[in-house]
């Protein structure tokens, strides 16, 4: 669950939850989870007038033999890293719709354990189903374990004649993003003070999107003020790349999701889904754990 989110929760919950995710301590922090849900107010169920990264959706039944839809109502990572339960559900599910954002449909079209994959339009989203849950929620539904957690990576796949171009614009280049959503600025770095932490590396490849693109200079990068947002060709520049380092955003879970050798650089109190100290995560195997204040190792 998200910090804003988990934030609204009452104190000792916000306070013991996300150490117990960082711990790999599922059993407990879903113990938690069922009493916070257990006290909510069935009214306040994915209610319209809620933003849609506030709501809560599962109302607690199983899923068991029934028609399931699956929400994405948060950002493109938090998606990427928990359609890795699909699968799980849909061995339990009659039936499975993914809602998901338009941006990533084209990577998620084939992605077992969905029957339906739909765009979501936050103007008009699909009407309830027997069985509602956000897709952030997949773990606590599935009761997932650490085993469940570490599942096959990678989970995600492209094209052949995606990683054919990946690998002939990336060229076996260092791909690098360095700025994350504004909404926590403390999880970006300034691109100089990347560039010289790395040293002499030759040039990079831009998996920088937004305004901060237009920072990839010329003189650095192969793909200079690239801003193709199309999640597809990022997920390819990323199979093509040598290695990734990025900030903690949605790079990381589509490095992480493709089995892709990369590091993430952190801030100092990182995220629940990043260990504090270790430097391996347990959601994603190829990807190593790094304090962005501590200097760039590799």
């Amino acid at each position: 669950m998200p910090d804003d989110l988990h934030a609204a929760w009452p104190p000792l919950a916000a306070a013991e939850w996300p150490g117990l995710m960082r711990a790999g301590d599922f059993a407990a922090a879903w113990r938690i989870s069922d009493a916070v849900l257990a006290a909510r107010d069935p009214a306040t169920r994915d209610a319209p007038g809620t933003p849609y990264h506030e709501r809560w959706v599962w109302d607690g039944t199983e899923p068991d033999g029934r028609r399931v839809l699956v929400r994405c109502y948060h950002g493109l990572g938090d998606t990427l890293q928990f359609v890795r339960f699909l699968p799980a559900l849909r061995a339990r599910a009659a039936h499975v719709t993914l809602e998901c954002q338009k941006e990533l449909c084209g990577l998620l079209a084939c992605l077992p354990g969905v029957d339906r994959l739909v765009a979501f339009d936050t103007a008009n989203p699909l009407p309830r189903s027997p069985c509602d849950i956000e897709v952030m929620e997949l773990a606590h539904v599935l009761r997932a374990g650490a085993d469940a957690v570490a599942a096959p990576v990678p989970y995600l796949t492209l094209p052949p004649h995606r990683l054919a171009r990946g690998r002939q614009r990336a060229g076996g280049h260092t791909a690098l993003c360095w700025r994350a959503g504004d909404w926590d600025p403390d999880r970006s770095v300034a691109l100089p003070d990347l560039l010289r932490a790395l040293g002499d590396c030759g040039r990079y490849v831009s998996l920088q999107r937004g305004a901060a693109s237009a920072e990839a200079e010329p003189a650095w990068f192969a793909n200079p003020f690239d801003d193709d947002c199309d999640v597809m060709e990022t997920a390819a520049l990323i199979c093509g790349a040598d290695h990734v380092v990025t900030v903690d955003t949605m790079v990381a879970h589509l490095a992480g999701a493709l089995g892709c050798a990369a590091t993430v650089l952190l801030k100092r109190d990182p995220d629940w889904r990043w260990a504090a100290t270790a430097g391996r995560s347990v959601w994603y195997p190829s990807l190593r754990l790094q304090g962005s204040k501590q200097g760039l190792l590799f």
